[in-house]
């Protein structure tokens, strides 16, 4: 099935014969730009314009409808008004057409009408095995000179690459095709998708991953089809052909109703982190970053590692490219004593020689040329950034022959900066043609090469690997059956920490007393001091209303708190229940964290872990990953809060017990796999002490779903 979907997908991508139905006479008209395109790019195929108003477009014969095209027919391109599309399609059918690009708008994206006859297009679609890209797209494009299809309606010419293109935007398409054209950044396959009613992104990426034309993916989405399917598909991808995207939406949406720390902390963006981070897709914020990374990764190799040189003519920009780059993890480290003798040596009249590399005032292609001969051989150095801010006096050609001279043969990465020069510079387009991407200003540098080295770290981490443990499943199980048989909407208490307890994450001794008498017995047995907690009825927030009493250290004590506590439920409006405390043992000491589970609607189960107690929601120093977790995405959790020193022994305190805390989100992840019966899991706090087996969960609460 999925060879035949990729066969398919030829017949859009590279079809040998298109027809444009609603192809136009009428200049500036969009059926008239498609065909205009196909012409000008010198599609190597047969054309056929269709439209019954015509006889002849473009100097080309026109046909009144698809079936009176003579020839067999790979891919219609359809620019009709929306309610005549299905039955054109249906046409198509018939033609035995194996390929539609639906230009036309008017669909889901304008509400239910539109919704309607998009999903009638699509049963057309399935009835005659076509596959279709939109509606409401800008097109394809194809720049291998064996096909050089291009069918969509804008004005600039792609420039001929190793770079794909995946927007489901169509409005944007005009626009990134020129800035990619002003960067010089080239495309293999450009695909506006639109509406995605039948192909998706996760289609293409399937086609890119397997096309020899392409080596990088550049994504701009709006929103996903099949979050699980995409990580699938991109983690097996992005170990090598490059991903990068631009994820529109970055405001809170996912978890507006979370009633647990972890649910009101877990957002729609952070399911979308989480998932790039784990399939190794570097997410940028903005389209203008797609494109300096694209470029990047297009025409220079991935660094070794984060190491830059920066030689400049400007001692400013100079520090700024330093700031920028020190400030987003990049090291801009010191020559070393042999490279500074080199260097001061070849440059003559050269002040201070470090780095950045700030040359003498007026210094020109020469002197730049020098530098990079030296620099381009250090060991120390992954990355060179030159910097120039060209005076009247220099010649930016000169400059730019220089570069290219001083960096000959270097296998490290090298991206310049020319400051200041204006739109459409013979030198700046000379250095793109050959290779280097150049860019305005240092911050976008900087900014390309953390995203860049991020990718690098993802490329160095180990294959994802699952652990599992041995647990009571049917313990849990059983608790769950009791529970959903009652209806209930929420676990608590000791119930909770029986479930946790089940799947091998430590809990508090603890015990359920319905009398005083059954609260010193329990206290007794456990050790002074205790804490008594409300066990019914079932408060999720038992801090708030007062439902727990700690650091009792006496039989009497804990009478007259058992007494309180009783007191203070009975005053609760409502069905009463047979009143009941948890006796818990105090956990002192430690670092209190939180960890925890929340269903995303798109992505599924999100693990979180971070600082916890009260300040949880208020610091929000945590981290979520897309259940069921690796090793490696248990270690990046947690050693990526700001918080970690704490947990490391900070100003001599003792370190955590770093272990049980890994596996106890290892062991968490399990339980949510196992079990699809939650909605969300909070745990706080999680005391993580130093001594090995003392760090525990004193509290938990589950919230269970509710399928409609």
């Amino acid at each position: 099935m999925e060879a035949d979907m990729k066969n398919n997908l030829q017949y859009i991508f590279k079809p040998r014969s298109v027809a444009v139905i609603g192809a136009s006479t009428r200049k500036g008209t969009i059926g008239r730009e498609i065909l205009h395109n196909l012409i000008v790019n010198e599609f190597n195929g047969k054309v056929f314009p269709v439209n019954p108003k015509a006889t002849v477009i473009h100097s080309i014969k026109c046909y009144s409808t698809i079936l009176d095209v003579p020839d067999a027919v790979d891919l219609a391109i359809i620019v009709v008004p929306r309610d005549s599309v299905p039955d054109v399609a249906e046409q198509c059918g018939q033609k035995g057409v194996r390929g539609l690009v639906v230009i036309s708008a008017g669909f889901r994206e304008v509400g239910v009408e539109g919704l309607k006859v998009e999903n009638r297009l699509v049963d057309i679609c399935r009835k005659y095995g076509m596959r279709m890209i939109g509606p409401n797209c800008f097109g394809v494009v194809n720049t291998d000179p064996e096909y050089s299809l291009n069918c969509t309606f804008g004005k600039t010419r792609a420039l001929q690459g190793r770079v794909g293109f995946i927007s489901q935007s169509g409005g944007l398409g005009e626009a990134i095709m020129n800035h990619a054209s002003i960067l010089g950044l080239g495309f293999s396959i450009v695909a506006s998708i639109g509406n995605k009613a039948d192909i998706s992104a996760n289609d293409i990426l399937e086609y890119l991953k397997d096309d020899p034309s392409t080596d990088i993916i550049l994504l701009y989405l709006e929103n996903f089809g099949n979050p699980r399917h995409f990580t699938k598909i991109a983690r097996e991808i992005s170990r090598f052909k490059p991903i990068v995207a631009v994820k529109a939406g970055r405001t809170r949406q996912g978890a507006a109703a979370g009633s647990s720390h972890t649910g009101a902390l877990a957002e729609l963006d952070v399911g979308v982190d989480a998932l790039f981070d784990q399939c190794g897709v570097l997410r940028v914020s903005s389209v203008e970053e797609l494109f300096d990374v694209g470029a990047a990764l297009s025409m220079q190799p991935i660094p070794k590692g984060n190491r830059v040189a920066i030689i400049s003519n400007a001692g400013g920009p100079a520090l700024l490219a330093t700031d920028a780059l020190v400030s987003l993890g990049m090291d801009v480290a010191p020559f070393s004593s042999a490279m500074k003798t080199k260097l001061k040596k070849a440059l003559s009249g050269q002040g201070t020689v470090n780095n950045p590399l700030d040359l003498v005032a007026g210094a020109g292609g020469k002197h730049f040329e020098t530098a990079l001969n030296i620099v381009k051989n250090d060991p120390n150095i992954d990355s060179i950034v030159t910097v120039f801010v060209p005076p009247v006096t220099i010649n930016q050609m000169d400059v730019a022959n220089s570069i290219l001279n001083g960096v000959k043969g270097s296998k490290k990465t090298v991206l310049a900066c020319f400051m200041g020069v204006g739109e459409g510079s013979a030198a700046v387009n000379y250095l793109k043609q050959n290779g280097i991407p150049v860019y305005l200003f240092p911050e976008a540098i900087a900014k390309t090469l953390s995203l860049i080295d991020s990718h690098r770290k993802w490329l160095d981490r180990p294959l994802p690997k699952i652990k599992t443990f041995k647990v009571d499943y049917a313990r849990v199980q059983k608790i769950l059956d009791g529970v959903l048989t009652k209806k209930q909407d929420s676990i608590v208490g000791d119930t909770a920490l029986s479930i946790l307890d089940a799947y091998g994450i430590p809990v508090t001794r603890n015990r359920i007393a319905r009398t005083d008498k059954e609260a010193v017995a329990a206290a007794d047995e456990i050790g002074y001091p205790v804490a008594l907690k409300v066990n019914t009825p079932q408060i999720l927030h038992k801090t708030e209303f007062g439902a727990v009493v700690i650091d009792i250290r006496s039989a009497k004590e804990t009478k007259s708190c058992f007494t309180e506590l009783k007191k203070k439920v009975a005053k609760l409006p409502g069905k009463k229940e047979a009143f009941s405390v948890m006796v818990q043992e105090m956990v002192t000491g430690g670092i209190e964290t939180v960890m925890g589970m929340s269903t995303d609607p798109s992505f599924g189960p999100l693990i979180m872990f971070g600082l916890g107690g009260i300040y949880v929601e208020i610091l929000k120093d945590v981290a979520f990953r897309i259940s069921p977790l690796t090793v490696h995405n248990v270690d990046e959790m947690i050693g990526g809060l700001k918080s970690y020193p704490l947990l490391t022994g900070y100003r001599g305190s003792e370190p955590a017990d770093l272990a049980t805390l890994k596996e106890s989100l290892l062991r968490l992840s399990q339980l949510v796999s196992d079990f699809d019966d939650f909605a969300e899991i909070d745990i706080n706090p999680f005391v993580a002490r130093s001594k090995k087996g003392m760090s525990k969960a004193v509290d938990a609460r589950i919230i269970l779903r509710h399928d409609e």
